[in-house]
């Protein structure tokens, strides 16, 4: 596994990207890689001249084995000791992170029904590729697959961070997002960056249309494991308020399913009174209809319900024969964990994180299952 290093220079037409450096020799790589979160690395390698002069802020970092995941390098910390030798530490955080550069602006609204996948493409577009001045050069949008991105809501959103406001959506409906590098034409070295909207599969034992994917302490690839679930910070019936005053605010409640009831009901209260009634159409002011405003209260308060959190963290088999990470499954699939020596089972749990791992002890895979 190598690491490679690109260089990006903007251009009167946008961006270029090209591969300065490879790198082979390094004391340690940890490569976080998050479905509901941006993700982040750390290399920590020999500080020579040359490695000061590659490892600079501002540059992308790659894998050789991956080209789904890039990160952006935003600290290098150069520490020098006569008995030890001197290291360089370089980290930062996975392209999504240049979206955090960005806020919602003017404000974003769906009064009508609109599919997930374009509500964030035109927060992008507007935010991210509109305006000279708000411009990231060479992004552009990608793919979208998978079930989740088409479903419907209305929403009004302004001032949020716009990658963390993209992770919040991604977190309700089950999807994720990621900017990845893609070679302009074969072998030119120019690169542009996708954004790629996508979901998980179902690799658990619950279904039968893809291979089942299990982790047990008895199939011995489950080398550690810690479990927790966690229902105090529930939250399963919101009461949303927008905007009026007193008696006359709108309001609405709002749950999934059927309503919760006695011990099982669960009360937060939303004040969303920045949700205005009303929206710009061919630059005039119209009212929103109450239908189409109470359905943007009901989405302001989904945002706020919390589940029941199940979590474990585990150490796994990193060359297991049985199952390859980012062959056999990847971040953001449900699989099985069974811990069979305690007669615990998570039937269908999903994988929101993995780490791995490289330093001289060789490589190892720290995953973070989720259900709620």
């Amino acid at each position: 596994m190598q690491i490679e290093v690109y260089e990006m220079n903007p251009t009167e037409s946008g961006v270029t990207i090209t591969l300065t450096a490879v790198c082979d020799s390094f004391s340690s790589l940890l490569w976080d890689v998050q479905y509901y979160g941006c993700g982040n690395f750390e290399v920590y390698i020999a500080a020579n001249p040359r490695n000061l002069d590659i490892f600079q802020t501002g540059r992308i970092v790659g894998r050789d084995d991956d080209k789904q995941h890039y990160g952006i390098i935003e600290s290098v910390t150069l520490e020098t000791d006569a008995e030890n030798g001197d290291y360089l530490t370089v980290t930062g955080r996975f392209l999504m992170s240049l979206l955090s550069r960005r806020i919602i602006y003017p404000t974003l609204s769906f009064s009508t029904l609109t599919s997930y996948a374009d509500m964030v493409r035109l927060a992008v577009y507007r935010n991210c590729m509109q305006s000279d001045n708000r411009l990231i050069p060479g992004l552009r949008h990608g793919n979208t697959s998978g079930d989740c991105w088409e479903q419907k809501s209305r929403l009004q959103v302004s001032y949020e961070n716009l990658m963390e406001w993209i992770f919040k959506v991604c977190e309700m409906i089950g999807g994720t997002a990621n900017i990845r590098l893609q070679e302009t034409s074969a072998g030119s070295g120019i690169y542009t960056m996708m954004l790629n909207l996508s979901q998980g599969k179902d690799r658990s034992i619950l279904q039968d249309e893809n291979a089942h994917i299990m982790f047990s302490d008895s199939y011995c690839n489950l080398l550690t494991f810690v479990y927790s679930v966690d229902l105090s910070a529930q939250k399963n019936v919101a009461y949303v308020l927008g905007c009026g005053e007193g008696m006359e605010r709108k309001r609405t409640v709002c749950y999934r399913g059927s309503e919760p009831a006695q011990l099982n009901r669960y009360e937060v209260y939303v004040d969303a009174k920045d949700v205005s009634d009303e929206t710009q159409e061919n630059g005039e002011t119209v009212q929103i209809p109450d239908d189409d405003y109470l359905g943007l209260l009901m989405e302001k308060g989904a945002e706020n319900l919390v589940p029941i959190t199940e979590i474990s963290e585990s150490t796994i088999a990193a060359d297991n024969r049985q199952y390859q990470y980012n062959k056999d499954y990847f971040v953001g699939d449900y699989v099985t964990v069974e811990h069979e020596r305690f007669g615990l089972i998570q039937p269908k749990i999903q994988l929101v994180g993995m780490i791995e791992s490289y330093d001289q002890n060789g490589r190892s895979l720290t995953p973070t299952f989720k259900g709620g």
